[in-house]
Protein backbone atom coordinates (compact mmCIF):
# COMPACT_ATOMS: atom_id res chain seq x y z
CA UNK A 1 0.00 0.00 0.00
CA UNK A 2 1.06 3.48 -0.60
CA UNK A 3 2.55 5.48 1.91
CA UNK A 4 1.93 9.28 2.81
CA UNK A 5 4.93 11.45 3.92
CA UNK A 6 4.94 15.35 5.14
CA UNK A 7 8.30 16.67 4.76
CA UNK A 8 8.37 19.61 7.53
CA UNK A 9 4.56 19.87 8.06
CA UNK A 10 3.42 23.27 9.49
CA UNK A 11 0.39 23.12 10.30
CA UNK A 12 -0.93 21.34 13.04
CA UNK A 13 -4.54 20.76 11.89
CA UNK A 14 -3.73 19.78 8.41
CA UNK A 15 -0.95 17.07 9.79
CA UNK A 16 -4.35 16.15 12.07
CA UNK A 17 -6.30 16.19 8.87
CA UNK A 18 -3.60 13.43 7.31
CA UNK A 19 -3.41 11.32 10.19
CA UNK A 20 -7.04 10.67 10.08
CA UNK A 21 -7.25 10.24 6.35
CA UNK A 22 -4.41 7.47 7.05
CA UNK A 23 -6.17 5.71 9.82
CA UNK A 24 -9.16 5.69 7.97
CA UNK A 25 -7.53 3.80 5.38
CA UNK A 26 -4.78 2.22 7.43
CA UNK A 27 -2.15 4.00 5.53
CA UNK A 28 1.72 4.42 6.69
CA UNK A 29 1.80 8.12 7.91
CA UNK A 30 5.51 9.11 7.94
CA UNK A 31 6.38 12.88 9.28
CA UNK A 32 10.05 14.48 7.95
CA UNK A 33 11.46 16.78 10.99
CA UNK A 34 11.73 19.65 11.27
CA UNK A 35 8.17 19.81 11.93
CA UNK A 36 5.98 23.35 12.55
CA UNK A 37 4.57 21.74 16.05
CA UNK A 38 5.44 19.30 18.79
CA UNK A 39 3.24 15.68 18.35
CA UNK A 40 1.44 16.49 21.42
CA UNK A 41 -0.31 19.60 20.10
CA UNK A 42 -3.78 20.02 20.39
CA UNK A 43 -4.83 21.10 17.97
CA UNK A 44 -2.88 18.48 15.68
CA UNK A 45 -4.94 16.23 18.08
CA UNK A 46 -8.21 17.56 17.54
CA UNK A 47 -7.69 17.65 13.88
CA UNK A 48 -7.23 13.69 14.14
CA UNK A 49 -9.91 12.97 16.69
CA UNK A 50 -9.83 9.66 18.57
CA UNK A 51 -8.48 8.11 15.59
CA UNK A 52 -4.73 8.53 16.73
CA UNK A 53 -4.21 5.07 18.41
CA UNK A 54 -5.29 3.65 14.61
CA UNK A 55 -2.39 5.49 12.92
CA UNK A 56 0.67 3.78 12.19
CA UNK A 57 3.24 7.06 12.49
CA UNK A 58 6.99 7.32 12.29
CA UNK A 59 8.90 10.41 12.76
CA UNK A 60 12.07 10.51 11.25
CA UNK A 61 14.53 13.52 12.12
CA UNK A 62 15.85 14.36 8.87
CA UNK A 63 15.20 13.87 5.18
CA UNK A 64 18.36 11.84 5.39
CA UNK A 65 16.71 9.57 8.13
CA UNK A 66 13.71 9.55 5.90
CA UNK A 67 15.87 8.45 2.61
CA UNK A 68 18.03 5.77 4.77
CA UNK A 69 14.30 4.17 5.86
CA UNK A 70 12.35 4.45 2.89
CA UNK A 71 15.68 2.88 1.10
CA UNK A 72 15.76 0.26 3.16
CA UNK A 73 12.19 -0.34 2.30
CA UNK A 74 12.27 -0.14 -1.53
CA UNK A 75 10.04 1.58 -3.30
CA UNK A 76 9.96 4.85 -5.03
CA UNK A 77 9.38 8.52 -4.21
CA UNK A 78 6.53 10.43 -6.01
CA UNK A 79 7.08 13.98 -4.75
CA UNK A 80 3.68 15.81 -5.27
CA UNK A 81 4.44 19.45 -6.38
CA UNK A 82 3.12 22.60 -8.17
CA UNK A 83 5.65 22.94 -9.93
CA UNK A 84 5.61 19.31 -11.59
CA UNK A 85 5.31 18.44 -15.19
CA UNK A 86 3.39 15.03 -14.28
CA UNK A 87 -0.63 14.86 -13.70
CA UNK A 88 -1.02 13.09 -10.74
CA UNK A 89 -3.58 10.66 -12.49
CA UNK A 90 -1.54 9.78 -15.51
CA UNK A 91 0.97 8.10 -13.00
CA UNK A 92 0.82 4.17 -12.93
CA UNK A 93 1.21 3.78 -8.78
CA UNK A 94 2.36 1.03 -7.23
CA UNK A 95 1.63 -0.94 -3.70
CA UNK A 96 5.44 -0.08 -2.40
CA UNK A 97 5.45 4.14 -3.76
CA UNK A 98 5.79 6.67 -1.21
CA UNK A 99 3.95 9.70 -1.61
CA UNK A 100 5.53 12.85 -0.43
CA UNK A 101 4.48 15.94 0.20
CA UNK A 102 5.95 19.58 1.06
CA UNK A 103 5.15 22.06 3.66
CA UNK A 104 2.16 24.20 3.51
CA UNK A 105 4.32 27.31 2.43
CA UNK A 106 7.32 26.32 0.64
CA UNK A 107 6.34 22.54 -0.58
CA UNK A 108 8.95 20.43 -1.57
CA UNK A 109 12.28 21.52 -1.30
CA UNK A 110 14.13 21.20 -4.31
CA UNK A 111 16.35 18.89 -3.09
CA UNK A 112 14.08 16.66 -1.96
CA UNK A 113 12.43 16.87 -5.92
CA UNK A 114 15.81 16.24 -7.21
CA UNK A 115 15.83 13.21 -5.51
CA UNK A 116 12.16 11.90 -6.38
CA UNK A 117 12.30 9.94 -9.91
CA UNK A 118 9.09 11.41 -10.42
CA UNK A 119 6.89 14.58 -9.89
CA UNK A 120 3.50 14.84 -9.68
CA UNK A 121 0.97 18.16 -9.77
CA UNK A 122 -2.87 17.94 -9.32
CA UNK A 123 -4.55 20.71 -11.96
CA UNK A 124 -5.84 23.21 -10.79
CA UNK A 125 -8.64 25.76 -13.35
CA UNK A 126 -8.03 28.84 -11.98
CA UNK A 127 -4.17 30.30 -12.42
CA UNK A 128 -4.87 32.95 -9.30
CA UNK A 129 -5.19 29.92 -7.03
CA UNK A 130 -1.54 28.53 -6.11
CA UNK A 131 -2.66 25.14 -4.70
CA UNK A 132 -4.59 23.04 -2.99
CA UNK A 133 -4.62 22.41 0.71
CA UNK A 134 -1.99 20.13 2.04
CA UNK A 135 -4.91 17.64 3.45
CA UNK A 136 -6.82 17.84 0.38
CA UNK A 137 -3.59 16.79 -1.72
CA UNK A 138 -2.62 14.61 0.30
CA UNK A 139 -5.93 13.08 0.44
CA UNK A 140 -6.10 13.16 -3.62
CA UNK A 141 -2.96 11.38 -4.05
CA UNK A 142 -3.31 9.04 -1.79
CA UNK A 143 -7.25 7.93 -3.10
CA UNK A 144 -6.08 8.30 -6.85
CA UNK A 145 -2.90 5.80 -6.30
CA UNK A 146 -5.42 3.76 -3.73
CA UNK A 147 -7.98 3.63 -6.68
CA UNK A 148 -5.69 2.44 -9.33
CA UNK A 149 -4.06 -0.38 -7.24
CA UNK A 150 -7.89 -1.77 -6.47
CA UNK A 151 -7.96 -0.45 -2.79
CA UNK A 152 -11.21 1.30 -3.07
CA UNK A 153 -13.56 -1.42 -1.43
Amino acid sequence: MPKVVLVHPQIPPNTGNIARTCAATQTELHLVAPLGFEISDRYLKRAGLDYWEYVNLTVHDSIDDFQTYSQSQGGRWIGFSAKATQNFTQIQYRDDDWLLFGCETAGLPDDVMQTCPILAYIPITQPAVRGFNLSVSAALGLFEARRQLGHLS
